[in-house]
């Protein structure tokens, strides 16, 4: 089971970064891990960094990916941004902006992936 999902979420973290390559964004970093946690994708967007969070579902029964950023999910990811700025030198002149995708992959038919911009 817990490689099935971690399948699952490899592979939606492969749809998300070419969602993100595909809107014109540049993939800086891939699970850049500290004592803290994890940071699924560190992109930039112009001259801004974005910190990605990827959630990736079977389905929508359970919960819906997007609605996966809970107060302290998004307290945890700005904590993580700064550790990654502090690692790399300090932030861009653009700033920082923590972004969602969610991913759903069905068991029949192709994936839906959604990019929710600013969302903590």
């Amino acid at each position: 089971m817990k490689n099935a999902r971690g399948a699952l979420g490899r592979y939606g973290e492969e749809l998300a970064a070419r969602l993100l390559t595909d809107a014109g964004m540049a993939v800086v970093e891939r699970n850049w891990r500290c004592r803290a946690g994890e940071i699924d994708i560190v992109a930039r967007d112009g001259d801004a960094l974005v910190v990605c969070e990827v959630k990736t579902r079977r389905s929508a029964e359970y919960q819906h990916p997007m609605a996966a950023i809970t107060p302290a999910k998004a307290e945890r990811l700005r904590r993580l941004a700064e550790l990654w700025l502090d690692a790399h030198g300090g932030p861009p002149r653009g700033g920082v902006r923590i972004d969602l995708v969610g991913v759903i992959v069905p068991r029949r038919g192709g994936p839906v992936a959604e990019h929710a911009r600013g969302v903590a």
